[in-house]
């Protein structure tokens, strides 16, 4: 069992920027892969980025080049930096973890999003 702890969101004007973070209760060497996905009203949820324990990286295509993900391993951490945010990134954000060996996966409770323009 992994549990995942999310913080981080808020309320920002469109340019602004956020920092999301989500620290897994497990070692994250037992983790294949970490990331954020996320979810608005009315739609289905999305990828927003992943990093694999190697370090691989994958970005949904309207976020790259504005947010970035990465990781520290000793606090089995993953951050989420979103920079120039829009209001179309409004919407909950949530933590998800994927085990090694099981591939199962795991989500974070999400944590609100809200950019005003």
């Amino acid at each position: 069992q992994v549990q995942l702890v999310e913080s981080g969101g808020g309320l920002v004007q469109a340019g602004g920027s956020l920092r999301l973070s989500c620290t897994a209760s497990a070692s994250i060497f037992r983790i294949h892969a970490m990331g954020w996905y996320r979810q608005a009203p009315g739609k289905q949820r999305e990828l927003v980025a992943r990093i694999a324990t190697g370090g691989s990286t994958n970005y949904g295509d309207s976020v790259k080049g504005r947010f970035t993900i990465s990781r520290d391993n000793a606090k089995s951490t993953v951050y989420l930096q979103m920079n120039t945010l829009k209001p179309e990134d409004t919407a909950v954000y949530y933590c998800n973890a994927v085990t090694s060996i099981s591939y199962t996966n795991y989500w974070g409770q999400g944590t609100q999003v809200t950019v005003s323009s």
